[in-house]
Order: structure tokens, then C-alpha cells, then sequence
């Protein structure tokens, strides 16, 4: 939902930078000037497309387990982490499901200050601080199982 307004924010941010950089190397401003616009182009390119590579790094390195007992997650980048939660203790569990199949589930509430989503999650989904298989295949299969487990007594 968060690209909903990040995309076209992202795309005028970056089409303003590069507008104010162009002008400003046409009309022959002193190169202090000509130095102030780069970062904003470059800020400009991490919102539109950095963003999702980054996503993709990360994601790239993380693996799900789900044992009788336990939902394991285990993350290689951008630090190594185990995380380990039990299934009879399960917090709110969520599931966002596209038409394919594919899908996330989200264990926990999303952090939230001020009514927004805290931290890198509107930028980057998979650095959401909740534990949560992000992206996964045959995710109602695997929140029915999960759910299912979650009941059955140890």
C-alpha cells in the first residue's frame, strides 16, 4: 500500500532533480551550484529503483522453516539473525495474499508512531522489524498449516 504514494512521490522528486540539475549546467551556474542538485538526483535514483534492489539483496538471503513446533527465520543480510517463534505462542498472525498464490505473513502488529508504519518497512518490506515470511509461494497453504499447528496441542 505504501508504493501507492511512494511511487509517484519517488518519480517527481527524481524528475525535479534532474529538471533544477539541467537547468541549472545549461544557464552556467557556478559550479558550487551545479554540485548542490547531485545528491538529490542521487537520493532521486535510490527511491525510484534502489529501493527495490535493496529489497531483492535482502530477500535474496533469507530462508523459512516450519517445523511442528516452531516458525524459524533465518536472515543472511544486511546482519545475520535467527529468529524463532513458538507456535503456542503465537502473536496476531496476517496474511497478504496476491492472486498468484504468493504472499506474506506477518507475525505481530505493525510498529506504528505517530499512524504510520515506523521504520524501513514502507521503504523495504523485507526490513520490517515484525517476523514475517515475506514473498513466499502457496501462502494461504502455509498460514492454514501454520494456524493449524498453532491449535494442535503440543
Amino acid at each position: 500500500m505504501s508504493d501507492v504514494l511512494l511511487i509517484p512521490f519517488s518519480l517527481f522528486w527524481g524528475g525535479f532533480a534532474v529538471f533544477w540539475e539541467y537547468h541549472v549546467v545549461e544557464s552556467g551556474a557556478p559550479p558550487m551550484f551545479r554540485l548542490f542538485g547531485i545528491p538529490f538526483i542521487l537520493a532521486g535514483l535510490l527511491i525510484i529503483a534502489g529501493r527495490f534492489l535493496f529489497d531483492a539483496w535482502v530477500r535474496a538471503s533469507v530462508a523459512y522453516a516450519l517445523t511442528n513446533q516452531r516458525i524459524l527465520i533465518v536472515r543472511g543480510r544486511p546482519t545475520k539473525s535467527v529468529t524463532a517463534l513458538r507456535l503456542d505462542r503465537l502473536p496476531e498472525t496476517t496474511l497478504s495474499e496476491f492472486r498468484d498464490g504468493r504472499g506474506t505473513i506477518r507475525f505481530g502488529p505493525a510498529a506504528v508512531i505517530f499512524g504510520r508504519k515506523a521504520g524501513w518497512a514502507p521503504w523495504s518490506p523485507s526490513m520490517d522489524s515484525r517476523p514475517q515470511f515475506v514473498g513466499i509461494e502457496n501462502a494461504r497453504a502455509v498460514f492454514d498449516r501454520i494456524q493449524g499447528l498453532g491449535r494442535s496441542p503440543g
